[in-house]
């Protein structure tokens, strides 16, 4: 499952999802999205701006602080 973390990031920051709008250039509605986790399309270019949004904060954000894999422990029986 992929997870995204920029509501919490935001949270951590203390910032709103306007101010992530605002300084990535990506529209609310996307970003809205990105929040949610309901984006069902990841695009490169708004992860790469996100990540620098986030390290005007934080030197130290990583690709891997914004999206990540967790796997899944649940295992379907037949």
């Amino acid at each position: 499952m992929i997870k995204i973390y920029v509501s919490d990031l935001l949270g951590k920051f203390k910032k709103s999802q306007k101010w992530l709008s605002e300084n990535t250039g990506i529209r609310p509605t996307t970003i809205g999205l990105y929040y949610k986790e309901d984006i069902q399309r990841i695009n490169t270019d708004d992860l790469n701006k996100i990540v620098k949004a986030f390290r005007k904060l934080d030197e130290n954000i990583k690709l891997s602080n914004i999206i990540d894999y967790i796997e899944n422990d649940k295992k379907v029986e037949d």
